[in-house]
């Protein structure tokens, strides 16, 4: 089923909404989730919230990309599902590719003031439109879908060890160009 006819079910508020989008994108909002809160039974919490938001947002809502807008809402409680539960002894998929990530944002990665913010946000998509699709896939499948190295290796056909080095060079190239852009990093 198309998006606009999954988003047309939420606006006639029939139930079959639900259905044909956990058809469609349950199996990739439950991985991203599990990536983040690392239990099954929250993640599935999580999954059960969002559809509920998605109940709840659409209408009055009408997302350009419905993909995008799912895995949004998935990402967001996902997070706040793993900061209440923060006591877990290990780090999880989210917490090591934050870490990964912390070395290029530098100290101003905190940012207060919204218009830095959203400047860098800027900065960082025009980084990420220069990548190749297939740099621009991994690094995206690492950072926003929260995939294991592991699992980034097979769907893209290389190694762990590939897949590391690839996204060692893109952390590399984004620190560089926030140098460029002005950042302190």
């Amino acid at each position: 089923m198309e998006d606009k006819d999954i988003i047309a079910l939420y606006w006639e508020r029939s139930e079959d909404a639900i259905v044909e989008t956990d058809h469609k994108y349950g199996r990739m909002c439950r991985k991203i989730s599990l990536n983040i809160v690392g239990d099954r039974r929250d993640s599935e919490e999580v999954i059960n919230d969002s559809w509920l938001a998605l109940w709840n947002n659409l209408p009055p809502e009408w997302p350009k990309l419905f993909k995008a807008y799912i895995c949004r809402i998935v990402k967001n409680l996902s997070l706040k599902k793993y900061t209440r539960a923060h006591a877990q002894k290990r780090k999880c998929t989210m917490e090591q590719s934050l870490d990964e990530l912390q070395n290029c944002a530098g100290p101003g990665a905190e940012l207060e003031d919204e218009l830095l913010k959203d400047e860098l946000v800027q900065s960082i998509n025009r980084f990420l439109d220069s990548l190749s699709e297939g740099n621009r896939n991994i690094f995206l499948e690492r950072y926003w879908f929260t995939l294991s190295l592991e699992e980034i290796a097979r769907q893209n056909g290389v190694t762990k060890k590939a897949a590391s080095m690839r996204l060692t060079r893109i952390r590399e190239q984004l620190k560089k160009y926030l140098r460029k852009e002005g950042y302190d990093v």
